[in-house]
């Protein structure tokens, strides 16, 4: 989606409150001994109460209200009876629709205690958002998001995800322009449109590099197997760079 007109991205942000909160929410009431369809509830009941849509059951039927992915698991995990323990790491991705428009935000949370490398994992993967972020702006190589992200990320002595992307948003779930790499990448000329919707969520990995799919279908595993967090925002492009739409209110 571009955003033309100040209405879109009123209706835009109002989503993206949405879904902030519903995590946030979710985020503060996890706990050791819960289930993660416990937890989810919270996020449906919320979601219910806003006048929202589950995108990822609307668009693709996908078994649950939010993605809550543990430890080994990289994303799309299904909630379901699986307890959260202590020292797990525990992603929490809400997506949803209202009045047409969608947002998609997500990051990941630890349930203490937590090893201090862990600690650090989650403090660059914010870290590396908000820089991949800082290179969204009307004009700019699309390809800048992931060059910045690799830079930092070796920087460190991690990897990145590389088959799941950033992605178009707005109208749907998933749109134009498609698959956005927050990896490095060589061939990509695109730029950056003023007023384009796009989420920006790398996946830092202690090791992994690619997700793979698991048993069920839906949720995706580590290649090779590491500890991986991810964190996410839907952004709109302007000629002053990024307005963060998905912000808690």
């Amino acid at each position: 989606m571009t955003i033309t007109k100040q209405d879109e991205l009123d209706g835009l942000k109002a989503v993206g409150r949405i879904v902030a909160n519903t995590m946030q929410a979710m985020a503060r009431a996890m706990e050791p001994g819960m289930t993660t369809r416990e937890l989810d509830e919270i996020g449906r009941a919320m979601l219910e109460a806003e006048g929202a849509v589950s995108a990822p059951r609307s668009t693709y039927g996908f078994p649950g209200t939010t993605c809550i992915s543990v430890n080994e698991e990289v994303a799309h995990g299904i909630p379901g009876e699986r307890r959260i323990g202590a020292g797990d790491l525990v992603n929490i991705d809400v997506s949803a629709s209202k009045d047409g428009y969608f947002a998609d935000t997500g990051a990941t949370f630890r349930v203490a205690p937590t090893p201090p490398a862990l600690d650090r994992l989650c403090r660059d993967g914010r870290r590396a958002m908000q820089i991949g972020i800082a290179q969204v702006g009307s004009g700019k190589p699309l390809a800048g998001i992931g060059k910045a992200i690799g830079h930092f990320a070796a920087g460190r002595g991690y990897t990145l995800i590389r088959n799941l992307a950033s992605h178009g948003i707005g109208r749907a779930l998933h749109e134009d322009p498609g698959e956005i790499a927050t990896w490095p990448t060589r061939g990509d000329r695109r730029r950056i449109g003023k007023g384009l919707v796009l989420t920006v969520e790398p996946f830092l990995s202690m090791g992994g590099m690619w997700a793979t799919d698991g048993a069920d279908g839906w949720t995706l595993y580590s290649e090779p197997r590491a500890a991986v967090v991810q964190y996410e925002h839907t952004v709109v492009a302007t000629d002053r760079g990024a307005i963060i739409v998905t912000q808690p209110g």
